[in-house]
């Protein structure tokens, strides 16, 4: 398909307008809008995100935000509302992917704050492309993983573990260290976690996607004075503390998770192992590539594992016991949903670390490899 013919499926061409926005391209006329994305893949730049998504990034002109955020019907399934043809350009043409629907949207107030500019859209392909179609339009270039030598150090040096795996998971985001609100203070804290603030001061999303390691000028104690709360779930609804005496910490502490007023359990791993588990889990969950299902069988569960290396540490979590598998750029998280079904959440840096879930025949609720 070339670019005449583009023009075409939107209407009236000589009425269609088209605006250019990034890597994206938006034509709009009276009967439809065409969207173009490059070939290729990238988290900052417009393209197909995976099989059923194509994701385009702003800030968009007025115009294409009124099209496909504003006008009546541009949301869901109304018989009225006009159709969104979706293309990719490779180095031939125009690859024509379909018709889909906006699945989400964001804004943000212009700098002059006179309105809101559409920052990003997500649209859901009706029909779902084919892997030969998927392959052509976001061949797959896998970048330089991080190694797996941290593995090898779980159960023997758990520090050296921790700092492998943060600092070969997260880039440095600056040389110049986070404020003292992200530090640790000088007494008070057992060595692992002090550890852990060190490493964040450079990498603070270590601190937390999903749930969080407080910063020093969030943690507290308990009102009895006997527990130091330094982690929390994303909306308050547990957290995570240290036993709290003036006698100094101990080398490597229980670690006592708490939901709302429920008496305390136990997490399973000490201070040095819990860290372990906790930056795995959330390094999965703030993942930019995931893979994810439920109500997987045992059987199931095990073709996935099978593929990957067990992380040697006892359950995660004492609601929901939670064991972790690991491959070069991939953290997967098996969950006991406690009815003998199972959920997984697989993140990575890159989608080439989900080829090895790719032909498993689960359903899943996204796959981005």
């Amino acid at each position: 398909m070339n670019d005449m013919q583009v023009y075409t499926l939107s209407g009236d061409t000589t009425a269609a307008e088209s605006f250019t926005f990034g890597s994206a391209t938006a034509v709009i006329g009276d009967a439809g809008t065409v969207i173009i994305v490059e070939a290729g893949d990238a988290l900052d730049r417009s393209s197909v995100w995976n099989a059923d998504e194509v994701r385009v990034l702003g800030p968009a002109p007025r115009p294409v935000k009124e099209r496909l955020v504003d006008r009546p019907g541009a949301w869901g399934t109304d018989d009225t509302k006009l159709p969104v043809h979706l293309m990719a350009r490779v180095a031939e043409g125009l690859v024509y992917l379909g018709t889909g629907t906006v699945a989400q949207t964001g804004t943000k107030l212009s700098p002059g704050h006179i309105e809101h500019v559409l920052t990003h859209c997500t649209f859901r392909l009706d029909t779902p492309l084919s892997k030969p179609n998927l392959d052509r339009v976001r061949p797959l270039v896998p970048p330089e993983l991080p190694s797996l030598e941290w593995l090898g150090h779980v159960n023997g040096n758990r520090a050296t573990a921790l700092e492998q795996f943060i600092t070969g998971w997260y880039p440095a985001t600056s040389e110049d260290p986070e404020p003292p609100s992200v530090q640790a203070p000088a007494i008070g804290l057992p060595d692992g976690l002090r550890r852990f603030y060190q490493l964040a001061q450079h990498r603070p999303r270590s601190l937390g996607a999903q749930n969080r390691i407080l910063p020093a000028s969030k943690r507290q104690t308990d009102p009895n004075g006997e527990m130091l709360i330094f982690g929390e779930e994303n909306q308050g609804g547990f957290f995570w503390s240290l036993s709290w005496t003036l006698d100094g910490p101990e080398a490597d502490p229980a670690v006592w998770f708490r939901e709302y007023d429920e008496p305390p359990i136990a997490e399973q791993e000490p201070l040095s192992g819990f860290l372990i588990q906790f930056s795995l889990y959330e390094a999965a969950m703030g993942a930019a590539y995931v893979a994810l299902s439920g109500r997987l069988t045992a059987e199931q569960v095990d073709r996935f594992t099978g593929r990957l290396h067990p992380v040697p540490l006892r359950p995660f979590w004492p609601l929901a016991p939670t064991r972790f598998y690991v491959a070069r750029g991939l953290v997967l998280h098996v969950t006991d949903e406690g009815d003998e079904s199972f959920s997984i959440w697989a993140g990575a840096i890159h989608r080439s670390s989900l080829a090895p879930l790719a032909d498993s025949a689960v359903e899943w609720t996204q796959f981005d490899g």
